[in-house]
């Protein structure tokens, strides 16, 4: 992989029309078909951007995205599109600047949902359970630990939040609500299949994907398509398999170290966030670094 280049903290692209900034991804318009999507460095935790960006950070995010795109691209379509770089920044220098962490995807209408698929029990699923036996609706057995491995995947979604709101667990039945039982189970059915595959893959080189988030969006003819990100450090939970116990929150290869430093600080998870120290900055790049080796190479 090429040298880390100076951060991106908000991209700058003076030739295309600014869309939408979010927590993490800067959105131009191209034309009426397809736009432009560039990683970047910055790095949201608890649904709140923080100030300090992480060097590299989209770079991993766009190489292990388009991996999973073309790896995937037999089960369910993609956003990706045939557009190269260059045929939509003529400038060289502006092109340089987010030439390792931009894409150009096809335009379509994004479901107002977030595709999570569980199939171990951390994070906002363990506080579920241990307030009702149950995540997103779906009823677990009695007596699991924290970071167990469930005894079934389980797909639960949750709502898509705006910057700065949090995302809220719904069950498949609300989903169905929002988006029609047709696409609901399509959703459904392929991220199931999405985490399956990639489960085996990433065990081979020594990962566990205890949990990841698909989005999904529908083109003119109503079906559905992957877009966003799929399967990365900030879209899942990847665990080092020779690290990993029950009963405990097992190291990760994403922001969870970033997560822990701020349950240090007595942050209060509302914006402003607090700065974060050069050396949290440095080993949160070098997790997002590793995982990206071990699943590419």
């Amino acid at each position: 992989m090429a040298a880390i280049a100076e951060p991106v903290f908000h991209s700058d692209l003076q030739s295309l029309e600014l869309i939408n900034r979010g927590k993490v991804r800067d959105i131009y318009a191209v034309d009426d078909g397809h736009m432009l999507i560039v990683a970047t460095d910055r790095l949201s935790a608890f649904d709140v951007v923080l100030p300090n960006p992480i060097p590299g950070k989209g770079a991993v995010l766009t190489e292990l995205s388009n991996f999973w795109f073309e790896r995937t691209a037999k089960l369910v379509a993609n956003h990706c599109s045939t557009l190269r770089l260059e045929d939509v920044l003529s400038d060289a220098d502006e092109r340089d600047t987010v030439a390792a962490q931009a894409v150009i995807v096809r335009r379509l209408d994004p479901l107002p949902v977030e595709a999570i698929v569980r199939g171990y029990l951390i994070g906002s699923g363990w506080k579920d359970y241990q307030a009702s036996g149950q995540v997103s609706g779906v009823q677990l057995p009695e007596g699991l630990r924290q970071a167990d491995r469930l005894p079934n995947v389980i797909f639960t979604p949750s709502t898509k939040a705006d910057v700065g709101d949090h995302d809220e667990n719904i069950g498949f039945d609300e989903m169905v609500a929002l988006v029609g039982g047709d696409t609901a189970a399509r959703v459904r059915d392929v991220s199931l299949q999405l985490y399956e595959q990639a489960v085996v893959y990433a065990a081979a080189r020594g990962i566990i994907i205890a949990d990841t988030k698909f989005e999904f969006g529908l083109d003119g003819n109503g079906d559905v398509v992957l877009i966003d990100e799929v399967l990365t450090p900030d879209s899942s939970r990847f665990w080092p398999a020779d690290e990993y116990a029950p009963d405990s929150s097992p190291p990760s290869f994403d922001k969870q170290y970033v997560r822990d430093y701020l349950e240090t600080t007595g942050w209060d998870k509302k914006p402003p966030a607090p700065s974060l120290p050069d050396d949290v900055i440095a080993r949160t790049a070098a997790k997002y670094q590793e995982a990206r080796n071990r699943l590419i190479g």
